[in-house]
């Protein structure tokens, strides 16, 4: 099968990798960013083009959600199979007389930050059994976690990601903002934030949730709240709400 990857960003990089690390062959990584394409020409000798699209049974798009319908339109072969790996678009966001269908691997990806492949969960969805045997053929290669998912069960899929992944990083984000303001090394709480992680592998969040909020500690939560401002202040107490509400408290 002639594999095609469409972008240079983080996802077309990492899945390019996936791919190169387990002897899956890519003719071509096409996109318009010619710096970062070469970068991962020369790094895992695939062939690019900012220009000619190379000929593919099957292409994978992997550009921001807003481009992806234009992209789309590049791909000009008939009957070809073409995937975009969104986890909030359905497939037929994608233009063209070809098989549509979405490859959507769960997880953040940076290129600067090595991952496992065979632990990122891939979500296929296809137009038929064929096309989705031959996604979840691909996927299987490169990950343990393959399921099969329609648009409606991956856009939550996506939602819940954002709110483990996106919505936690932002709290990390005002956590340094606040360690920095007072001097103190934001690796110093590295070490509470893995165990906090690792927790929730072995115990259900809910379980697992510690803090002045859950003990209905007001003294401590209005102590908080003396040292906050502005957009801080409120994020501060939104969650200590949300959390009161889970845990019905008053």
């Amino acid at each position: 099968m002639q594999i095609v990857i469409i972008g240079s960003g983080n996802v077309a990089y990492h899945l390019a990798k996936a791919f190169t690390q387990n002897n899956i062959h890519l003719k071509q990584v096409f996109g318009r960013n010619e710096k970062d394409l070469k970068e991962i020409s020369q790094e895992l000798n695939i062939p690019y083009s900012t220009e000619n699209l190379a000929d593919a049974d099957l292409y994978i798009i992997c550009v921001s959600d807003s481009s992806v319908e234009n992209v789309s339109q590049l791909i000009t072969k008939k009957n070809c199979l073409v995937a975009h790996t969104s986890g909030s678009l359905p497939k037929e966001i994608l233009i063209g007389e070809y098989r549509k269908s979405s490859f959507y691997p769960l997880q953040t990806f940076s290129k600067s930050k090595e991952l496992d492949y065979s632990k990122i969960p891939f979500f296929i969805e296809a137009e038929n059994d064929e096309d989705q045997k031959i996604l979840t053929d691909v996927a299987s290669k490169i990950s343990e976690n393959v399921m099969k998912s329609d648009h409606e069960k991956r856009k939550y899929i996506h939602l819940t990601a954002v709110f483990a992944c996106n919505f936690v990083n932002h709290l990390f984000s005002n956590a340094k903002e606040i360690s920095d303001s007072q001097e103190i090394p934001f690796s110093y709480f590295l070490p509470l934030i893995d165990e906090t992680v690792k927790k929730i592998h072995e115990i259900e969040p809910k379980s697992a949730q510690t803090g002045p909020a859950v003990r209905n500690d007001t003294r401590v939560l209005e102590l908080h709240e003396q040292l906050l401002h502005d957009e801080s202040l409120k994020i501060y107490k939104t969650m200590n709400q949300s959390i009161k509400k889970m845990y019905q408290l008053p």
